[in-house]
């Protein structure tokens, strides 16, 4: 319900991934200035630092979605001569800033708490103060939950960062009440020792929130789901015969330019190539939105002596621990040359070994030919 107000007011599409991005930051805002406003009249009110204090935690809280808020909308400018990719990187930039605002908040509890373990100071709890927290967290752990959830769908690192930084809320506060009501019950404050629990945790969601965008940044493999898609697609091509060496480079989510190699039989001409390449780029640019580029290897696949040499390269890649297999197959007749790429598991350590050993195999198969081979991994 509050949702689809959000939507409306704001003029936000509901199945766009923007959309989705925006109105759950805008949600996350509202809430966590609707909560610090209440904790911190309560506390005046009171008189509890304590509580006060509670509220300003929140006040800053809503920054981080800000943080998503602002990133989304600054990805969304278009390309420019100095960045003809677009600007969708931005989002892990701010996801980066998010996740180290997580590790800043765990680093600095755990400081506080091992200073109050070896300076022990007697704990001021009241009811009402173990009733407001109690509160905010039912809150907070709602909102983190609900916000993770949305940040998978729309395959955002800030929202679900945003997400994680609320749960922790949620568990820090957990973890206070349970530790003040060990206080009233028993007199013993472990209020020190709580606080390192809970800042382990914090450090611990931080560090992984940081971990996945730093590999987001370096080039992580791209999304298996869109590859097979486009594998798919490729391959259903009359003219494709076989498709291999995918990539997808990541200019920001559901941004992609790729490249891929397809097998094409030796005897199409350049027209009848070109016309089926041309109509795949428009498909999976409209489709995907993957500006994909081909590289094409020639193919015979229709000649007894090309036919032979498949079974033979096959049953030694069978044969083999890290060779997974092989593409690309092409025999020049004229020069006596075999063309062929063979992949590799990311296991395998040396990768000279591997080289000799296929060439020795073809070079005992057959002699009179020389060889041109590729060893390589799968990209995606």
């Amino acid at each position: 319900m509050i949702m689809r107000w959000i939507y409306r007011l704001f003029r936000l599409d509901p199945e766009s991934r923007d959309g989705v991005v925006m109105a759950t930051s805008i949600l996350s805002i509202a809430i966590n200035i609707i909560t610090a406003s209440v904790k911190i009249l309560i506390g005046a009110a009171a008189g509890s630092v304590a509580i006060i204090t509670e509220g300003a935690n929140n006040a800053t809280d809503a920054s981080t979605s800000v943080l998503a808020l602002v990133g989304t909308k600054l990805s969304e400018r278009r390309p420019t001569r100095k960045h003809p990719f677009g600007y969708g990187r931005i989002e892990y930039l701010t996801s980066l800033m998010i996740s180290g605002l997580i590790l800043i908040t765990g680093a600095r509890l755990l400081a506080g708490s091992i200073k109050r373990m070896i300076h022990p100071q007697p704990l001021e709890i009241s009811a009402a103060t173990l009733a407001v927290i109690a509160g905010s967290a039912m809150v907070k752990f709602w909102l983190g939950n609900y916000t993770i959830r949305q940040g998978r769908r729309a395959d955002s690192g800030a929202l679900v960062a945003v997400g994680i930084e609320c749960r922790n809320d949620f568990i820090v506060s957990a973890i206070t009440i349970a530790s003040a009501i060990v206080y009233l019950i028993f007199g013993r404050s472990v209020d020190a020792y709580a606080g390192i629990v809970t800042s382990l945790i914090i450090l611990k969601s931080g560090a992984g929130a940081l971990r996945e965008t730093v590999s987001r940044l370096l080039g992580s493999a791209g999304r298996a789901e869109l590859a097979q898609q486009l594998y798919a697609m490729i391959r259903s091509s009359d003219i494709v015969l076989n498709a291999a060496d995918m990539m997808l480079h990541d200019y920001g989510p559901d941004c992609y330019s790729g490249s891929v190699n397809i097998e094409v039989d030796h005897h199409r001409s350049v027209a009848e190539v070109y016309r089926a390449v041309h109509q795949l780029q428009r498909k999976i640019l409209y489709t995907c939105g993957v500006t994909m580029v081909f590289g094409i290897y020639a193919a015979d696949h229709e000649s007894e002596r090309a036919a032979e040499m498949r079974r033979a390269i096959s049953d030694f890649v069978r044969n083999q621990e890290h060779i997974t297999g092989y593409h690309a197959l092409y025999v020049d007749e004229i020069e006596k040359c075999i063309y062929c790429d063979f992949v590799v598991d990311y296991d395998l350590r040396d990768w000279n070994a591997v080289r000799r050993k296929i060439a020795a195999y073809l070079r005992a198969q057959y002699p009179d030919y020389r060889q041109e081979l590729t060893v390589k991994t799968e990209f995606v």
